[in-house]
């Protein structure tokens, strides 16, 4: 409820038929008026200033009044807390300060806007995060409490609504047909305990170019709402307690800050050693004793961890037929990416940052992305010796290293010290030996020359992430071959902008010219299959004219932020 419905023209009418009655309460304000919208339970009580002129009468909401029974029947109390004063403490009893529990509520205030479930979410978190903050140690025991109507409202919000529909085949569009009850009936399973986790429906979609696929889990809507509830819940405390070198799947942080860190961390120890590790299967392997284990030490509400329990117990649906599992949590749910960090953080950064760094020689940097990660080393020693143990963490709970994948690479830079020293002893030519490279978040990563002439580490599109967004874009121009030119242009150039949204980044500006390249062809080639006639390229180039595509754009700038 926002300032444009409630102070409307039919709401002043209200307020002047009951002046006359106000004035009787005696009320130092001129008149209150109770105002129950349909989507507040609440009553939301407004105070006017009685000045004549309505475009200089005050409007003031009180929120939040708790109205308790106190042994008499008629008798009210309330106890809430003020917005504009400091967390925690008490506004003074009675309309002005005076004794509480008069007949009229104890109110807390809010001026000019009333508050949305946005701004009640946010005010949970922040003091949730200021509690996890203030004290790392404890585990919090009460939070279910704070999942109410106006809550899941704000989680069905937050969710998405054109995604696939799970195994009762409901979309966001029918579940908003009836969203009040819908979520009122939710909301009372969840504290009755009655509610029960549905199974996901799992579907492979493609993962390469070489017929390799990714199995997904897709949950009903629902309980797409729910995991959404807890997530909100649950992201204040362990965004305190994530490292710094975490950045998949957090708010405010995105693959592109990941890149800018290995960045970072490369040119720091001038490339460095490199260790690329590969866990198999980490989304269908992760064992739930372990992942409960790791929730109990920061959250002991029951009703969370009981819900938490639910959804690992939930099973899969696959090709009509229901399979249940003792490891792995679905890849594709709403919570699946949370308690992945949750269970990555205690099994490789919180070991790197607190045994493994303090015992390492020289520089190390942890930059994970989800279950992708690497880490730099400045010394080969120290890369050596966590390379020989980490398979050995990892098989500690229940996760398995690709051997063939998981290597050391030597990064170090084309003119540094131990490497000219290297190939000096070896009777090798200057520069014979070019670094290695390694791939991350769809970039391969090089070194290179800089306009200036000097060594940089550079970054571009991998050949199979090219080839791949190439793939598709044939299949599209293969399915819509039939549609007008002008149509087939306006999407194609929603592709292309949405791939130099990814990978437009500095120094890839020649595999961004290679896919337009390859999208000009694709193009040309569809249009040429669909005419009887051939459709030669100064034809194609005369379309060109008129419906040009985008031209390559770096839109991420390692420059952009010192």
């Amino acid at each position: 409820m926002v300032w444009s419905e409630w102070s409307d023209r039919g709401l002043w009418n209200k307020c002047e038929r009951t002046i006359e009655d106000s004035r009787e309460l005696g009320s130092p304000y001129g008149f209150l008026v109770e105002y129950r919208p349909e989507s507040v339970k609440t009553p939301a009580v407004f105070r006017v200033r009685e000045d004549g002129d309505k475009n200089h009468r005050t409007q003031t909401r009180y929120h939040q009044a708790k109205e308790t029974k106190c042994g008499e029947k008629n008798r009210r109390e309330s106890e809430c807390l003020d917005s504009t004063v400091e967390v925690g403490e008490l506004h003074p009893g009675g309309v002005e300060g005076g004794k509480r529990g008069i007949g009229i509520l104890n109110l807390c205030w809010e001026t000019l806007q009333m508050p949305s479930n946005l701004e009640k979410v946010l005010t949970v978190q922040q003091r949730i995060a200021e509690v996890a903050q203030r004290s790392p140690e404890i585990a919090f025991t009460s939070l279910a409490h704070y999942i109410d109507l106006q809550w899941l409202e704000e989680a069905y919000h937050r969710t998405r609504k054109d995604g696939a529909a799970g195994i009762d085949d409901v979309t966001g569009k029918e579940y908003a047909e009836h969203l009040h009850d819908n979520l009122q009936r939710l909301l009372d399973r969840l504290k009755s305990g009655t509610y029960k986790a549905p199974p996901v429906k799992r579907i492979h979609i493609p993962k390469g170019t070489k017929g390799e696929t990714r199995p997904i889990g897709i949950p009903t809507f629902e309980d797409k709402i729910v995991q959404r509830a807890v997530v909100m819940l649950l992201e204040p405390i362990y965004e305190h307690d994530f490292h710094d070198g975490s950045f998949g799947f957090r708010p405010k942080r995105s693959a592109h800050q990941a890149l800018a860190e290995v960045w970072n961390a490369t040119m720091e120890v001038n490339g460095g050693w490199v260790l690329e590790v590969d866990v198999c299967q980490f989304f269908d392997s992760i064992d739930h004793a372990h992942l409960r284990e790791f929730v109990l030490r920061r959250v002991r509400d029951g009703v969370l961890r009981r819900l938490i329990g639910k959804w690992l117990k939930a099973g899969v649906m696959s090709e009509g037929g229901l399979s249940f599992s003792d490891t792995g949590t679905p890849q594709g749910g709403v919570i699946s990416p949370l308690l992945a960090n949750i269970y990555l953080h205690y099994v490789l950064d919180e070991w790197f940052e607190k045994q493994v760094k303090p015992v390492m020689r020289g520089k190390c940097r942890l930059i994970r992305f989800a279950d992708d990660f690497v880490i730099v080393f400045q010394l080969k020693y120290d890369a050596e010796r966590v390379q020989a143990v980490i398979s050995k963490r990892f098989e500690k709970y229940g996760l398995a290293v690709h051997s063939e994948k998981t290597r050391l690479i030597d990064f170090r830079s084309p003119i540094h010290p131990e490497r000219r020293c290297e190939e000096k002893s070896n009777g090798d030519k200057k520069g014979c030996r070019r670094p290695e490279t390694f791939d991350l978040l769809g970039f391969t990563h090089y070194w290179g020359k800089t306009r200036k002439g000097g060594w940089a580490v550079m970054r571009k599109t991998m050949k199979s992430r090219l080839a791949r967004s190439v793939q598709k874009i044939d299949q599209w121009c293969r399915k819509n071959l039939h549609r007008p030119v002008c149509e087939q242009w306006k999407k194609l150039c929603e592709k292309v902008r949405g791939h130099y949204g990814y990978y437009g980044i500095t120094g890839n500006t020649r595999s961004l010219e290679k896919f337009l390249v390859q999208v000009h062809r694709s193009w040309r080639r569809w249009l040429n299959r669909r005419n009887n006639r051939s459709f030669t390229w100064e034809m194609f180039n005369r379309i060109l004219t008129r419906y040009s595509l985008p031209t390559p754009k770096i839109v991420h700038s390692v420059f952009s932020r010192k």
